[in-house]
């Protein structure tokens, strides 16, 4: 199952100060996020394989650009480590401004 939300992904640039230091912008995309995810969402078994779709509105954001702050809000907000992440599959589309989005499926790795 896809669930798609309503919000333009944050690039990992624009999330931290320096190594350590989350930028005021990331905190507030995050709890925006937090807001929008479905708070009965059923974690398949780990290992995990996931599918992340970013509609950028910016034909220069690179395809992995919104993986790891979307990644560390969904292993917080859901409960579970993301070093279970055995297959990741990240796609871009190119969207109108105002449209950007993030489709996220996570189903349990069959091929270990």
């Amino acid at each position: 199952m896809s669930i798609t939300i309503k919000i333009a992904p944050l690039s990992i640039n624009k999330a931290y100060r320096g190594r350590r230091f989350k930028t005021p912008e990331y905190t507030k995309w995050s709890e925006d996020v937090k807001m929008m995810l479905p708070k009965k969402y059923k974690m398949p078994d780990a290992p995990y394989e996931m599918e992340l779709t970013f509609g950028f509105s910016n034909k220069a954001s690179d395809v992995d650009n919104g993986n790891k702050t979307f990644i560390d809000l969904l292993q917080w907000v859901y409960g579970f480590n993301d070093k279970e992440i055995y297959k990741l599959t990240s796609i871009k589309k190119i969207v109108k401004k105002g449209e950007e989005y993030i489709t996220f499926k996570i189903k349990t790795y069959e091929d270990i």
